[in-house]
C-alpha cells in the first residue's frame, strides 16, 4: 500500500508529502538500515521512518525536489520489493494490474534475489514479490490487464537463469507451477549428458589410459581426450550454474551459485578439469534433487488448490450450463449431483444430502445439509441432488480464503528463519576466507604443493555453501502450515506455529468454546405477583436489541412462547458491559442482568415467588424463611446458588421499584471438550478457563470438563488482565475463544486461536489460528504439530551445522574431498532436511476413540 498526502502550512512555503510503502521483506533493523541509507541518498528527503514490525516505510519528502517514483526506486535499489496496496491505495495502483508467474526453479532466498534484480530492469513493473517456498513471482505492472505483455517479464526472469510461465497461461493454470519431471527438464537432460561425458572421461583416464591420447598442449599443459570430455561436461552440465553465478556476481551476492561457479572455473583454469566436471555434474544433480524435494513440499499447496473444482453447472434461462468456477456470480444457482464437489459457498435451496466437509473443517463424519442451510466450496456432495444459491463472489469462497491466508502465512519469516539467514550471512564469508587461506597459505608460506592445497581449498569453498541450512526452516514451516490446513486448522504465520509449541499455558473461554454457545432457557421464576409470561415478555422486549448470546436465548424462548409481540415500545436501550442491559419499556426503566446489577435496586435476599409451590424446588428455602408467607424466598442464598450449581446462568429481571423474576439459561458442553482438555493436560499444557459467567456456572463447567483452574465473573478488561498476568508468569500464553466477543483477549495473547465457524470473516481476520470446524479435538493436534515442527526445525538446523562443521574440519587434512562436500554436505543434507520436514504431513488429529489404541504421534 502506498499513500501520498501533502502536509505543511497552507501558504505553501514549506510543503512536504508523506509516502507510505509496504516493504514486507524489511523485517529486521539491518534491513531498515539498508533501506534508510538508500533513500537518504536522494535530495529533498525530510524524514524516514522504517517500521520493521509492520513492514511499512514512511518517507516525508519535498515534492518539488523528489517524487514517489524516485523513493520507490531507491527502496528497490536496496534489494527490497514493494508490495502494492489494495484498490484505492494510491493514484498509481488504479492503473496497475497484478501478474503471477510460476518459477519452479526459484527455491531459495538467493534465487529470489536474482529474479528481483532481473525484474527491476523492466520499466513497466511497479512492485515485485517473490515466494521461493511456492515457486511463484507476483508483479504489479503499469497499465490494464489487456495492455500488459508478460513477455518482457518472462524474458527478464529467464535472463536470471530461471524458467517462468504466466499463471494465466494454459500451461500455468496451477498457480504453484506444475512440476515437470526433473530429469526430463532442460537442465536434467544437460546433467545426464554431462554425467555421461564425465563417466567416459574417467574410464579413459583411470581405467584405459592407453586409449586416452594427448590432444594438444597449451601453456605447457598437456590436454588429453579425457580432459576435453571433462571440459565438455562442464560446458553441458555447468552452464546453468555459471549463468546463475554471473548474476550472483553482478548482484554482489556471495551465494551458492557464485561459490560453485568460482570453484568450477578455478578448477578448469588451474588444469583440474576432472574436479571441475565432477563439481558441475554433482552440484547439478544436487540442485535437481533439491527441486524434486521442494516440489514435494509444494504439493501440499497444490492439494489445497485442487479442493475446488474447475467448473460448475449452473441454471441459466431454464437450462443447465457448465462454466468455469470463476464465472459463477453471487445469486447464481449451481447444481451439484452426488459425488461432485460443491464449487463455491452457498445456501441449499432445493434437496438434501450428506456433505463431506473434511477438506474445510477436517471433520471425519459427513454432516446432513438441507434447504436453508449453508454449504462450503470444496466440500463433497455424497448422496443427494442439490441446488445451491451462491453467496460468495468469485475468489471469495471459504476455500479461496484458506488458500490465500496459507500463502500469506508463508511470506512471513519466523524468528528462526531470520536467525538462520543472519547466521548464514556471517558463516559463508568466514568459510570462504578460510578456503582461500587454505588454498594459498601453505604453498606461499611453506612451499607446499599448489595442486594439493588448491583442491582442499576448493573443498572448503563448496562446504561454505549454506543451502541445506537456509532451507531447513522454511520447508518445515510450509509442511507444518499446509498439513494443519488440510486438517481443519488455519495457521496464519510460521511464527504462530512455532509459538504454540513453545508455550505450556492455554487460556480457554467458556461460552462458544468449551460449550456449544447454543443457549436455551431452562427455568423462569416469577416474583412479586408477576407471571412467567410477563417476565418473558418484558425480558424479551429489552433484550431484543442486544447481540449477546444470552439475550438471543431469552428472545428465542419468548418467541416460542408467543409472548414477544405483546411487548410495548422500547426506548433508551443501553448495554452495561459485564452486567446486563437497561431500557425504558412503556416509559418505565427495566433492567435485565446479573444479580449484582440489582444491588442498589432491590432486596434480593427477601422476595416472594408468585407460584408458592416453587419454593419447594430450592434446597433450604423453608429453613431460611424470613416472614410468615409461604412464598418467601432468598434469591441470593437459595435460588441463584442452586441454579448456578447446575451450570446455569441466572438473569434477574426487574424495574427500579419491583423485582419481576429471573430467567435461567444453560449452555451445552461440547461432547469432545473433556477429552480435549485431558489430552492437553497429558501433553503438559496448563489449561485455565476465563469466563464472564458466574462462579457457580464456571465451577460446574470446569468440573465437567476437568479444568482445575478457572476465573469467573470477569469483565472484558479483567479477562485481558488475566491474559497479561499469565503471560508475565510464563513468558507467553495462548488463548482459544469464539473469535467475536473474545477478540481483545485473543489479540493480547501471544497466540490467539479462534473457533473458526468454518471460515467466518471475524475468526479469519482477528485470530492468529482458526479451528475451522469448531472442533476442540484439533487443539491437542495443534500443540502436538507445533512441538513436532519446532523439534524438526531444531533437528534440521543443528544437523546442517554439525555436518558442515565435521566436513570443514576434515577438509584441510584431505580427509574430505570435493565429492564428499557435494554429495554429503550439499545434496545429502538438502534432501535430509526436506525429508525430515515432510514428516509433519504424517501427523494426524486424534479423536476420543483413537486414544485407547496405539499412539501415532511423532516425537520431537
Amino acid at each position: 500500500m502506498s499513500d501520498s498526502s501533502p502536509t505543511g502550512p497552507p501558504d505553501g512555503r514549506s510543503v512536504t508529502r508523506t509516502l507510505e510503502l509496504r516493504v514486507p521483506e524489511m523485517d529486521c533493523p539491518s534491513c531498515a538500515g539498508k533501506v534508510t541509507n538508500s533513500v537518504e541518498a536522494l535530495d529533498g528527503i525530510e524524514t524516514i521512518d522504517p517500521q520493521v514490525t509492520t513492514g511499512k516505510l514512511f518517507v516525508e519528502y519535498d515534492p518539488n525536489v523528489v517524487d514517489d517514483d524516485d523513493v520507490r526506486e531507491r527502496v528497490r535499489a536496496a534489494g527490497y520489493s514493494i508490495e502494492s496496496g489494495r484498490a484505492g491505495g494510491s493514484d498509481r495502483e488504479s492503473d496497475t494490474v497484478t501478474l503471477e508467474f510460476a518459477v519452479p526453479e526459484m527455491d531459495c532466498s538467493s534465487c529470489a534475489g536474482k529474479v528481483e534484480n532481473a525484474l527491476e530492469g523492466v520499466s513497466e513493473i511497479d512492485s515485485i514479490e517473490t515466494q521461493p517456498t511456492t515457486g511463484r513471482v507476483t508483479v504489479t505492472a503499469a497499465g490494464t490487464g489487456s495492455a500488459v505483455n508478460p513477455g518482457p517479464i518472462v524474458t527478464a526472469i529467464e535472463s536470471a537463469g530461471y524458467e517462468a510461465t504466466p499463471i494465466d497461461d494454459e500451461r500455468g493454470r496451477d498457480r504453484f507451477g506444475t512440476p515437470e519431471p526433473v530429469w526430463r527438464s532442460r537442465r536434467g537432460v544437460g546433467t545426464i549428458a554431462g554425467g555421461v561425458l564425465v563417466t567416459v572421461g574417467m574410464v579413459l583416464q583411470f581405467v584405459l589410459p592407453a586409449f586416452d591420447p594427448q590432444a594438444f598442449v597449451v601453456a605447457e599443459r598437456a590436454f588429453h581426450v579425457s580432459h576435453l570430455l571433462f571440459i565438455a561436461a562442464v560446458a553441458v552440465a555447468g552452464t546453468p550454474i555459471l549463468r546463475n553465478g554471473y548474476y550472483s556476481a553482478r548482484n554482489r551476492s556471495l551465494d551458492i551459485d557464485f561459490l560453485m561457479s568460482a570453484g568450477i572455473v578455478g578448477s578448469v583454469l588451474t588444469h583440474h578439469p576432472f574436479e571441475g566436471a565432477m563439481l558441475a555434474v554433482l552440484f547439478s544433480v544436487a540442485q535437481l534433487l533439491e527441486r524434486y524435494s521442494m516440489d514435494r513440499a509444494r504439493d501440499s499447496m497444490r492439494e489445497l488448490m485442487d479442493l475446488s473444482p474447475e467448473t460448475a453447472t449452473i441454471q441459466r434461462d431454464g437450462q443447465e450450463v457448465t462454466v468455469p468456477v470463476d464465472a459463477v456470480a453471487r445469486g447464481d444457482v449451481v447444481i451439484v449431483r452426488p459425488g461432485e464437489k460443491i464449487p463455491t459457498d452457498g445456501i441449499v435451496r432445493e434437496g438434501s444430502s450428506t456433505i463431506d466437509q473434511a477438506p474445510i473443517t477436517g471433520e471425519s463424519v459427513p454432516v446432513e445439509r438441507g434447504e436453508g442451510e449453508e454449504v462450503y466450496g470444496g466440500t463433497i456432495n455424497e448422496a443427494g441432488y442439490l441446488e445451491i444459491e451462491v453467496t460468495s463472489e468469485p475468489g471469495e469462497s471459504t476455500i479461496a480464503k484458506i488458500v490465500e491466508l496459507v500463502e500469506d502465512a508463508q511470506r512471513e519469516s519466523t524468528d528462526r528463519e531470520q536467525f538462520v539467514e543472519r547466521f548464514a550471512s556471517v558463516y559463508t564469508p568466514i568459510v570462504v576466507a578460510l578456503a582461500i587461506t587454505v588454498a594459498v597459505g601453505p604453498p606461499l608460506l611453506a612451499g607446499a604443493s599448489w595442486n594439493t592445497w588448491f583442491l582442499r581449498g576448493l573443498t572448503l569453498l563448496v562446504i561454505a555453501c549454506p543451502c541445506a541450512f537456509v532451507i531447513s526452516t522454511p520447508v518445515s514451516v510450509v509442511s507444518g502450515i499446509t498439513s494443519a490446513a488440510r486438517n481443519g486448522v488455519l495457521v496464519k504465520g510460521g511464527r504462530h506455529l512455532e509459538a504454540v509449541g513453545e508455550g505450556d499455558v492455554l487460556a480457554i473461554d467458556k461460552t462458544g468454546t468449551l460449550t456449544t454457545g447454543e443457549l436455551s432457557v431452562t427455568d423462569v421464576v416469577a416474583l412479586e405477583g408477576a407471571d412467567e409470561d410477563d417476565v418473558l415478555r418484558r425480558a424479551g422486549a429489552i433484550e431484543r436489541r442486544s447481540e449477546h448470546p444470552i439475550a438471543e436465548a431469552i428472545v428465542d424462548h419468548a418467541d416460542e412462547r408467543d409472548v414477544g409481540d405483546a411487548a410495548g415500545s422500547v426506548e433508551d436501550f443501553e448495554a452495561l458491559p459485564g452486567e446486563g442491559v437497561r431500557a425504558d419499556l412503556d416509559g418505565v426503566t427495566h433492567y435485565a442482568g446479573k444479580p449484582d446489577l440489582f444491588d442498589d435496586l432491590a432486596n434480593l435476599e427477601h422476595t416472594h415467588v408468585t407460584d408458592g409451590g416453587q419454593v419447594q424446588a430450592f434446597e433450604g428455602a423453608e429453613a431460611r424463611r424470613q416472614c410468615e408467607r409461604d412464598d418467601c424466598i432468598d434469591l441470593l442464598r437459595e435460588v441463584v446458588p442452586d441454579l448456578e450449581s447446575q451450570g446455569k446462568t441466572v438473569v434477574v429481571v426487574g424495574t427500579d421499584e419491583q423485582l419481576l423474576g429471573l430467567v435461567a439459561i444453560a449452555d451445552r458442553v461440547r461432547p469432545e471438550a473433556e477429552w480435549a482438555v485431558s489430552r492437553l493436560q497429558a501433553q503438559g499444557v496448563r489449561t485455565v478457563m476465563l469466563t464472564g459467567d458466574n462462579e457457580g456456572t464456571a465451577r460446574a463447567i470446569a468440573s465437567e470438563v476437568g479444568i482445575e483452574e478457572y476465573h469467573a465473573e470477569l469483565l472484558p478488561e479483567e479477562k485481558l488482565e488475566w491474559i497479561r498476568r499469565l503471560d508475565d508468569e510464563h513468558g507467553q500464553v495462548a488463548m482459544v475463544g469464539d473469535g467475536i466477543n473474545d477478540a481483545p483477549a485473543l489479540a493480547t495473547a501471544t497466540v490467539g486461536i479462534a473457533m473458526g465457524a468454518a471460515g467466518t470473516d471475524t475468526a479469519l481476520e482477528t485470530a492468529d489460528i482458526a479451528l475451522m470446524g469448531d472442533d476442540l479435538t484439533r487443539l491437542p493436534y495443534l500443540f502436538r504439530l507445533s512441538r513436532t515442527a519446532n523439534g524438526v526445525i531444531r533437528q534440521n538446523i543443528w544437523a546442517s551445522l554439525g555436518v558442515k562443521a565435521v566436513l570443514a574440519a576434515g577438509a584441510p587434512f584431505g580427509i574430505v574431498t570435493v565429492i564428499h562436500a557435494v554429495v554429503i554436505g550439499d545434496m545429502g543434507m538438502s534432501l535430509g532436511v526436506t525429508g525430515n520436514a515432510m514428516r509433519l504431513s504424517r501427523i494426524e488429529p486424534e479423536s476420543p476413540e483413537d486414544v485407547s489404541g496405539s499412539e501415532s504421534e511423532i516425537e520431537a
